[in-house]
């Protein structure tokens, strides 16, 4: 699973212009699967994500995470985030999982997060074709990926 966190003083989602989920202050996670993604990866990776510190506390040093600060979550799905573009310039998603992969692991992901975070996690349309609009707080901006857990 490849993931973008952006630290957000607001975001929101929004389907055929009419806003889906909204977010205040938290973290906006654009999610991409790919088909050798696992539950264990899932398990992994929600626990980084609500336990990295990358909100600032008293002092101004990112020291708190989403969690510490009782903050919020919007999680939406992005397949583009698995984009090959080696090749011409044309992107291949061929390493993105299919929706019959993808959308349970997508579902447990953001089970996992509510459990994590112990609060409801917003979320996009699974395969809409979504706008989304967010404040990005710092900004602040963070990659990760399953497959680079060492």
């Amino acid at each position: 699973m490849r993931t973008v966190i952006q630290r957000v003083t607001h975001a929101s989602v929004s389907i055929d212009s009419k806003v889906k989920s909204e977010i205040n202050k938290g973290l906006l996670i654009l999610v991409g699967i790919e088909e050798s993604d696992t539950f264990e990866d899932i398990n992994w990776l929600s626990n980084k994500i609500t336990q990295l510190r990358i909100f600032d506390d008293e002092n101004g040093i990112m020291n708190l995470s989403v969690k510490d600060i009782d903050g919020e979550i919007l999680a939406i799905s992005q397949f583009t985030l698995h984009a090959k573009t080696k090749k011409g310039n044309r992107p291949s998603y061929q390493q993105a999982a299919k929706p019959e992969i993808s959308i349970p692991l997508y579902e447990k992901f953001v089970e996992q997060l509510r459990k994590d975070l112990g609060k409801e996690i917003q979320t996009g349309e699974f395969g809409a074709l979504m706008k989304v609009a967010l404040e990005n707080d710092g900004p602040v901006t963070i990659i990760i990926d399953t497959k680079n857990k060492a």
